[in-house]
């Protein structure tokens, strides 16, 4: 490390989990490029943007694809009075739209930034949410204009069509406003415009306590994965930041409701996809929803809710199993014995189906190297085959002690996207039934749901971390500092929705107005965790 960028270096932090590199604003994007090209940081998997102060700051969050473990946080302060940095969209194009967030919330100016608008505010608005010197009370009054053409600029104006799509709800997957530009039936360009659901829920949780408010939260980001996961998302950075242990018995429970949640998620994938692409609501559709509440009954009986759980708990999980056990063991055990026969319907209908074949076969192209460039995971990188699972190459819970498979599909087109799901259903079905396995065996008098938790969490001032897993949509991370009081300074989401949307231009540019939505369809992203 030294060798490489030790010379551009002004300063080191210790980030639980990554070590923290300190350089100047104005040599971003020579400090990131050594970094990716000659020691393997390949995915820039977050940044954010904060204020103190004396500075402005900010940190972008390297991984390895190969080996997300090997993380690094690249520090770049910049003054009160100039908050000026440059871009690291040149070296890693996810960090355009994560850049655009932060000039839009804190204020920071990013140099060669190929596109420096707001991105989940108007383009009006006055001032900048999370820096220290905004003014909540100041009006926001947005003067009427006339619509400009959006391609009065463009020298194809006198060739090309400007369609809206969006932002109604569902054909877009949630309030989406699509701005696209046609070339004849070919789509020349797309833009997509985000922020219609903005809700603040970052500054919410920087406004609640580490120990008590904040979980209920991140059941609202991706509410159609079913929560679990969002919360241990959240569970697994305070836990690193308060170094809390968690029991093991209670971190199979996690395992098992995390993995209900993902299928959960995956059926209401497929469902609504279905939809999308060939209009099959009276079969598929209604065979997704179908399936999708079997797993939201056994979570119903695990948690009291079906879908703002609120189950997990800082070192543990709210209260054991449900009584009578072995009924509730048997629910679990009927309800995968159904999925075979349910996913060898879907192949039936749905991947067999030559409609939905000329749909989906060949068109979302989307290679594995503009993935990673574009900070993609889950099941929209896998299908790509890009070999990344959090749960197995970072492991946490009690994924480890399991035998499953991480799959993966070289299609990298709509296609291998839908069938990655579906085989990620059956490898869920198989780690929920080991869990059930262990919890059957499990001693009575060693049932430990939670750790010795304080009351009242203050983790040491300045303490940053950066904690993710495996969503059902990809990776979902939380940076959090802390400044000695019981709610965070900075709380930070890394919505996994967020960075593959951003690739939906590189898959869509080039194909039909059909196959954009197809390839939208295909990102599963859920818009109250895009904007947040």
């Amino acid at each position: 490390m030294d060798g490489l960028v030790g010379e551009y270096v002004l300063d080191r932090e210790e980030h639980l989990n990554a070590p923290g590199i300190v350089v100047r604003p104005d040599e971003v994007q020579t400090v990131l490029s050594h970094l990716k090209r000659e020691a393997g940081y390949d995915h820039c998997s977050c940044v954010t943007a904060q204020q103190y102060e004396d500075r402005y700051e900010t940190i972008y969050h390297l991984k390895q694809y190969d080996d997300p473990t090997d993380e690094l946080s690249v520090v770049v302060p910049t003054s009160v009075d100039d908050p000026w940095s440059e871009s690291a969209a040149p070296v890693y194009e996810t960090a355009n739209w994560h850049e655009r967030e932060a000039f839009d919330l804190v204020g920071i100016d990013y140099g060669d930034h190929p596109d420096p608008r707001r991105i989940l505010l108007p383009r009006t608005w006055q001032g900048h949410p999370l820096s220290l010197d905004y003014d909540q009370d100041q009006p926001q009054v947005v003067p009427l204009e006339e619509h400009a053409n959006p391609l009065r600029d463009d020298e194809r104006e006198q060739d090309t069509l400007f369609l809206n799509i969006g932002p109604h709800h569902p054909s877009t997957h949630g309030v989406l406003h699509v701005k696209t530009v046609l070339d004849g039936e070919t789509v020349a360009d797309v833009d997509p415009d985000i922020g219609f659901i903005h809700r603040c829920e970052e500054q919410m949780c920087q406004n609640g306590s580490y120990r008590h408010q904040i979980m209920p939260y991140p059941d609202r980001w991706d509410w159609a994965s079913a929560g679990l996961l969002n919360e241990w998302a959240y569970a697994r950075a305070a836990e690193d930041m308060a170094d809390i242990e968690v029991p093991e018995y209670a971190q199979v429970i996690r395992t098992m409701g995390a993995e209900l949640c993902r299928i959960a998620s995956h059926m209401l994938a497929i469902a609504t996809y279905a939809l999308d692409v060939f209009g099959e609501f009276t079969a598929v559709f209604q065979y997704g929803i179908r399936d999708r509440e079997k797993a939201l009954g056994l979570l119903e009986q695990l948690t009291g809710q079906r879908m703002m759980f609120n189950y997990f708990r800082l070192g543990g999980v709210a209260w054991d199993l449900p009584d009578p056990r072995e009924a509730f063991f048997a629910d679990v055990r009927e309800t995968l014995a159904t999925l075979p026969p349910a996913l060898e319907e879907y192949h039936d209908l749905l991947t067999s189906n030559e409609i939905f074949q000329l749909r989906c076969v060949d068109t979302g192209h989307l290679d594995p190297e503009v993935a990673r460039e574009y900070g993609c995971t889950g099941p929209v990188a896998r299908g790509s085959g890009v070999d990344y699972d959090l749960r197995r190459d970072d492991p946490y819970g009690y994924y480890d002690e399991l035998d499953w498979e991480v799959v993966t599909r070289d299609g990298c087109d709509n296609f291998a996207r839908v069938l990655v799901r579906l085989q990620e259903v059956e490898e869920s079905a198989k780690i929920i039934e080991q869990c059930v396995d262990v919890l059957e065996a499990w001693p009575e008098e060693d049932r430990t749901i939670q750790s010795n938790v304080p009351r009242t969490l203050k983790p040491e001032a300045d303490t940053e971390v950066y904690r993710a897993v495996e969503g059902a949509k990809g990776e979902l991370g939380i940076y959090m500092r802390s400044d000695g009081t019981d709610e965070p300074a900075r709380f930070k989401i890394r919505s996994p929705c967020f960075s593959n949307l951003s690739a939906l231009p590189a898959m869509a540019e080039g194909e039909y107005v059909p196959d954009l939505v197809a390839s939208l369809g295909s990102l599963d992203t859920i818009m109250g965790e895009v904007d947040r």
